[in-house]
């Protein structure tokens, strides 16, 4: 009579802790590999060591996790995601690696833990990626642009009227073209370097952001033209 086998994953950075266990939740190994193609690869050997491979219970699929997740989706390996343990209850009792692999396991096999993950790949993937980026492109943008309006509002005079009309337009194009000289004035000099600094620094934001717009433009059409079959169960 073949074994069915149920696997359980505590995933970390640099390596991660597997689990096997029979259809009655008794432990049949514990085992450790790095997290890497190599470890990605041994894992579900070792598991299919102990009987015929049912399915795996995986932590953090979509962080520490997503490397070995995006693995197992490939050689059809089913997956499942568990909830890592309560971090109140880890810090009082200490974190057991061994523990929570084999708890993860034991999650899939009763079906406590039931969510299939992410696979993480296709068109669909490249715009999470890209969609990332870009806010966090934005959020740089609007914090530096408002940077630059605050030192327009509190610079020398000469420097503020010269640039307080621009507040809404042409602020960031005319500043960024300021050609700073050394005088009698410091505080000028340094106000100018940082205002024009800034100015270019939004303007490489702004180029950044086109460049993602055009590529996820590129991807959406690509997607309406070829639906991703993951794209309808995210």
């Amino acid at each position: 009579m073949v074994r069915i086998v149920v696997g359980g994953v505590d995933t970390h950075a640099d390596q991660h802790v597997g689990a096997a266990v029979d259809g009655n939740g008794g432990v049949l190994g514990v085992e450790s590999f790095p997290a890497d193609d190599t470890g990605y690869e041994a894992l579900p050997g070792w598991l299919v060591s102990h009987g015929e491979l049912d399915k795996v219970g995986v932590e953090g699929t979509g962080s520490w996790g997503v490397g070995l997740t995006r693995f197992l989706h490939s050689h059809e390996v089913m997956v499942v995601e568990v909830d890592r343990p309560n971090r109140q209850h880890r810090r009082r009792v200490g974190k057991a690696d061994d523990t929570d692999a084999i708890s993860a396991a034991r999650a899939a096999l009763s079906g406590s833990a039931t969510v299939t993950p992410k696979t993480r790949d296709g068109a669909v993937e490249e715009i999470r990626i890209l969609l990332v980026a870009r806010r966090s492109a934005r959020e740089q943008r609007i914090q530096t642009l408002n940077q630059l309006r605050h030192l327009v509002f509190t610079c020398p005079e000469p420097i503020r009227a010269r640039f307080k009309d621009r507040y809404k337009t042409g602020l960031v194009t005319d500043v960024a073209k300021l050609r700073p000289r050394k005088g009698s004035d410091p505080i000028s000099y340094t106000t100018q370097l940082t205002m024009r600094g800034l100015a270019r620094r939004i303007q490489a934001l702004n180029t950044e952001m086109a460049v993602i717009d055009n590529r996820l433009k590129l991807l959406v059409t690509e997607t309406g033209k070829k639906p991703d079959p993951c794209a309808f169960t995210r």
